[in-house]
């Protein structure tokens, strides 16, 4: 591993080798260690700290292939001091990263089944990984169904990946947007009204569920009228984290945890707590 995880509040040196636009205020940034390190290993649906020097740090999801180690990836909106501060980094940079932390996507409970993967927005960046991983490993699972959806048409990330996707005969993709020109042939509306009409074994499937959470209490009953199991929910929070190992006590959420317990969440344990709205 890159970090030293005998004390995982040191970050360390990561060099920016690439940049790209996803959005007007989103970039995938792709990074590889400063130190001379063969790769920074991790889980799908895992996170890092990213420390901006003199600025401070933000949790993101790693939103790159689990099976290339060697590249760290990161898909970042600027939306405040740090990300704005990440976001403006030129190639050569170095940056702070200390992970990986938290859990991940019950990628091997859902070999056998079919699987769901619906994103809201940037929440398609922390199930890449997730995809990747099916797809890699495609002959252990049934169907691979992706439902996105976006503000606009601006607000969609990975268009490239997404045609590609979008091409494959044993992928089914769905993508929709709540507002849209005219002249859009596509989807348009909230990503949950494309629920009834994916295909999928309600009662053999797997589904993981990111995005803006009122999006995934919405995704959630959409995904239990069709007969899916809670057991079989599985939703990532990334809320209040500052310090990525449950010391700092910002994401505690019920009993648990997000930074250290989470991200990544069976619905059914949690139900309770995500139910209601001031936790």
């Amino acid at each position: 591993m890159v970090a030293d995880l005998s004390d995982p509040m040191v970050p360390s040196p990561f060099c920016l080798q690439k940049v790209r636009k996803e959005t007007y205020d989103t970039f995938t940034l792709e990074l590889e260690p400063a130190n001379g390190a063969d790769g920074f290993p991790f889980a799908a649906g895992q996170f890092n700290m990213l420390y901006a020097f003199g600025i401070g740090e933000a949790p993101l999801s790693i939103s790159g292939d689990p099976a290339k180690p060697q590249t760290l990836v990161h898909t970042v909106r600027a939306v405040g001091a740090v990300t704005q501060a990440i976001c403006r980094l030129k190639r050569g940079d170095v940056l702070g990263v200390r992970g990986p932390f938290g859990n991940h996507w019950p990628m091997e409970e859902a070999v056998g089944s079919d699987v769901v993967i619906v994103a809201g927005g940037i929440g398609l960046a922390p199930l890449r990984p997730a995809l990747y991983y099916l797809l890699s490993n495609r002959e252990k699972y049934g169907r691979i169904a992706v439902i996105y959806g976006a503000r606009t048409l601006e607000d969609l990330l990975y268009k490239p990946e997404l045609e590609q996707w979008r091409s494959q005969f044993d992928l089914d993709v769905d993508v929709t947007v709540d507002t849209a020109p005219a002249s859009y042939r596509g989807n348009v509306g909230v990503v949950t009204t494309l629920i009834p009409r994916a295909r999928f074994d309600p009662f053999h499937a797997v589904a993981l569920v990111c995005g803006p959470e009122v999006m995934m209490r919405f995704t959630v009953r959409e995904l239990e009228s069709r007969g899916v199991d809670p057991e079989n929910i599985f939703i990532s929070l990334e809320r209040n984290m500052r310090c990525g190992i449950g010391f700092c006590g910002h994401c505690q959420f019920g009993s648990a945890f997000i930074c250290k317990d989470g991200p990544v969440f069976c619905y059914a344990e949690i139900q309770p707590f995500f139910a209601k709205r001031e936790i």
